[in-house]
């Protein structure tokens, strides 16, 4: 006779979806990146191509930080594939509203990744979305309300892997 114990199919079954469900519900491991914060100045522009794009898209209006937040990894394995959710406590009323969301990433061959249009129908301004990323920068998550105001987050973002080339 064997004496070490033996585990049922349906045991096993059983302590493998319970480790799943506490691993789901557990923390996230992954550190975020690093974000500015209400008041901070926002990073250097770093070149002309960015320069170009927000002054076409913002021309001289001020860029304040704060009612954006810009949830990114702080290190991205795979440049190809880098999660990002962008979210705005400003209100989504006919009245005033989140109108567009940019996406803009300093040093990807196409700076201005995105712009997400949204009206007040969407009841909630937050964008889950994934992104290429070519290599460590910062990425900029400017928000622009229907009366002008434009909010913002920034996060340095490391890149192991080229995810643009």
């Amino acid at each position: 006779m064997d004496p070490r114990p033996t585990l049922s199919r349906r045991a096993f079954v059983q302590a493998a979806a319970a480790t799943a469900g506490a691993l789901a519900a557990a923390p996230s491991l992954h550190a975020l990146a690093p974000r500015a914060r209400a008041g901070d100045d926002p990073p250097p522009i770093p070149n002309e191509i960015v320069e170009r794009v927000m002054r076409e898209r913002f021309g001289d209006r001020p860029i304040r930080t704060g009612h954006v937040e810009l949830d990114m990894p702080l290190s991205a394995e795979d440049g190809r594939v880098v999660p990002v959710i962008v979210a705005s406590d400003l209100p989504m009323t006919p009245a005033r509203h989140v109108k567009t969301v940019h996406l803009i990433v300093d040093f990807n061959p196409d700076a201005h990744l995105a712009a997400f249009h949204l009206t007040p129908a969407i009841g909630r301004a937050e964008i889950t979305t994934r992104i290429k990323m070519k290599r460590a920068t910062w990425v900029r998550a400017i928000v622009e309300t229907s009366d002008g105001e434009l909010w913002a987050d920034y996060a340095r973002v490391s890149v192991t892997l080229n995810g643009c080339g």
